[in-house]
């Protein structure tokens, strides 16, 4: 095994050299856990990006990992490589607190499916990552452990909410992150921190334990990572049917990495660009930002074609998603309240008041729009291959607050002004995958949102692959991360 003199680069390593290096025996489980520890006790003080670091744990893991490896044991496909799971994602014995006052102390007494599925790879669980309550916005703050700062500029906000998910591995804190997306909370921190981040199709990864199965939305887990490449070897890990999810998808035989590795061209694939989806502002640097990042698709032989405007204004898809956002967020609050309402997010408050004032008809109909909104989404693959806009409306912003006050000059009524982007695909359930786009003057990184057919997310995967080859960023990193930990 490797030895301490290779600790000082292991944090730049992606998942995928990792695992493969730990399987020929160049590289310790035991160093590469090390190398993370040291990393989050020197940057997370300033980022706050883990409520909770599992290092004695992490430790004994590693070394077990070891062992294993040097028996000849069976390897899983993430043996001795070091992730952290979101503070909403339930974990056997290890304080899950959803970031809430509500639920501060808790302990699960058994692993949500993707902990479990991650664990039976042969990870190494390091930490618990930040999120606002109930991942309930797209910044990442809660009253139990305060808010987390975006590695690029640590004023600014890492988005949410996922976003210690996003911060840990745009640091080098562990190259693998789960994260979980309702309207965006896996892709609008991936954009925020310069990084990939994969909301799968609805039912790729079941959702266990889940209390409103049924919903109209699909709340999913998913990776946050520095590659495509590793985004698709952690797909592979979670995805898979489970019955305790009823509408996880079977098994299709598909293997995402191979997908990536395979390098296959995407000469004459069709790439609808959507904008700002008609109706949602969007700062001029991040639309000149994407519009390059499109450019590279051309260059790679993909025909661009703006979407005509009447097929790309999907305003009313708005008063429905977030009624339905609302609902789920009432239900699951109803029982604290009103006794505990003080020691509830203002934002949440706000979702179960507008539900309260809502009637069943009201939300029925709010389903019909959904129908109808995937529907549209639809007909646009009959022409297109892949559709594409930002993930976000702007670059990171001023840490303290919930949302911008304007964003190209127009004043924001609520958070719901800053996610359309994302919440669209939340409701037809396509996969869809932030990608960074390149950075503002200013530094700050900016997303690329491609969105792939019903159901094709190897399809996406091998885009996404195509373009991370053409317009790489593996090399690119905060500059608060140390020069040491960085290859040259």
């Amino acid at each position: 095994m490797v030895g301490s003199e290779r600790r000082g680069d292991v944090c730049a390593v992606s998942a995928t050299e990792l695992a493969a290096a730990i399987r020929a025996r160049e590289l310790s489980p035991v160093e590469a856990t090390e190398a993370v520890l040291d990393r989050i006790a020197a940057l997370d003080p300033e980022l706050n990006a883990f409520c909770t670091v599992t290092a004695e744990t992490a430790r004994h893991r590693a070394r077990e990992a070891e062992r294993q490896v040097l028996r000849g044991d069976p390897l899983g496909p993430l043996h001795g490589v070091p992730y952290s799971l979101k503070d909403l994602t339930p974990t056997k014995g290890i304080r899950t607190t959803f970031g809430s006052r509500l639920t501060e102390h808790h302990v699960p007494t058994e692993d949500a499916l993707v902990a479990r599925r991650m664990a039976e790879s042969g990870g190494v669980l390091v930490g618990k990552t930040n999120t606002p309550e109930g991942g309930c916005k797209a910044v990442t703050d809660n009253p139990v452990f305060g808010p987390t700062r975006n590695p690029w500029h640590t004023g600014r906000t890492p988005g949410g909410s996922s976003g210690g998910a996003a911060a840990a591995v745009a640091a080098g804190m562990a190259p693998l992150a789960e994260g979980s997306d309702f309207a965006g909370s896996i892709r609008i921190p991936a954009a925020f921190c310069g990084l990939v981040g994969f909301k799968p199709s609805d039912g790729r990864i079941p959702t266990a334990p889940n209390p409103m199965l049924w919903h109209p939305i699909t709340y999913c887990n998913g990776p946050i990572t520095r590659s495509v490449a590793d985004a698709a070897l952690m797909l592979q890990v979670l995805a898979g049917p489970d019955d305790a999810d009823p509408r996880s998808l079977p098994d299709t035989g598909e293997d995402f990495p191979s997908v990536v590795a395979a390098e296959r061209p995407v000469t004459g694939w069709r790439v609808g660009w959507l904008g700002n989806l008609g109706f949602v502002p969007v700062e001029a640097e991040v639309t000149r930002a994407c519009r390059r990042a499109l450019g590279v698709l051309g260059e790679l032989g993909c025909e661009l074609e703006d979407v005509e405007p009447a097929n790309a204004d999907f305003s009313a898809a708005v008063e429905a998603y977030v009624l339905l956002n609302a609902n789920r967020r009432a239900a699951l609050m109803e029982p604290h309240l009103p006794e505990r309402e003080r020691d509830v997010d203002p934002l949440m408050i706000w979702r179960v008041e507008h539900s309260r004032a809502r009637t069943a008809t009201d939300a029925a109909r709010a389903e019909m729009v959904q129908s109808a909104v995937y529907q549209r989404v639809r007909r646009l693959f009959e022409r297109y291959d892949l559709l594409a806009l930002p993930t976000t409306p702007c670059p990171p912003f001023e840490i303290g607050v919930d949302y911008p006050a304007e964003i190209a000059g127009v004043p924001l009524a609520s958070q719901f002004d800053l996610i359309p982007l994302t919440y669209l695909f939340n409701m037809t359930g396509h996969p869809a995958v932030s990608l960074p786009a390149g950075p503002t003057e200013d530094g700050l990184p900016v997303g690329l949102q491609l969105v792939g057919r019903w159901r094709g997310d190897a399809d996406l995967l091998r885009a996404a692959g195509a373009y991370e080859r053409a317009a790489p960023w593996a090399d690119r990193w905060p500059p608060l991360v140390p020069a040491s930990g960085v290859r040259a």
